[in-house]
């Protein structure tokens, strides 16, 4: 993959623009789209997503000056959403029905992994 390269992802989106996504880039896989368009297509391409994705999600993964040398957008329902962490971007996952955080791998007084 080269520097430039911008990956789309779009879940639930629809027909017309998956179509509209084909002009600048190519679909590897449904839903996922791989290209390197210029920042000022890429930013204006964003603003068509963001304005035109309903109910779906759209992921754009692009080049950026940092310590990972990406970036990541994201716009939708029900979204993950990228959190800066001391310069590194994490994922954050919507929490379901209002649940708390609680680690997966707790021991139990059996000092059994759950």
């Amino acid at each position: 993959m080269s520097a430039a390269t911008t990956v789309i992802i779009l879940i639930a989106a629809p027909p017309g623009l998956r179509g509209h996504l084909t002009r600048w880039f190519v679909e590897v896989a449904p839903g996922v789209y791989v290209g390197n368009p210029n920042p000022r297509i890429r930013d204006r391409l964003w603003t068509v997503l963001a304005e035109r994705i309903h109910d779906g999600q759209a992921v754009m993964i692009e080049p950026a000056s940092t310590e990972q040398g990406w970036t990541t957008r994201t716009v939708g329902r029900d979204r993950w959403t990228p959190v800066d962490y001391d310069g590194l971007t994490l994922i954050a996952r919507p929490r379901q029905n209002n649940q708390t955080w609680r680690p997966t791998n707790e021991v139990n007084q059996k000092s059994v992994i759950t």
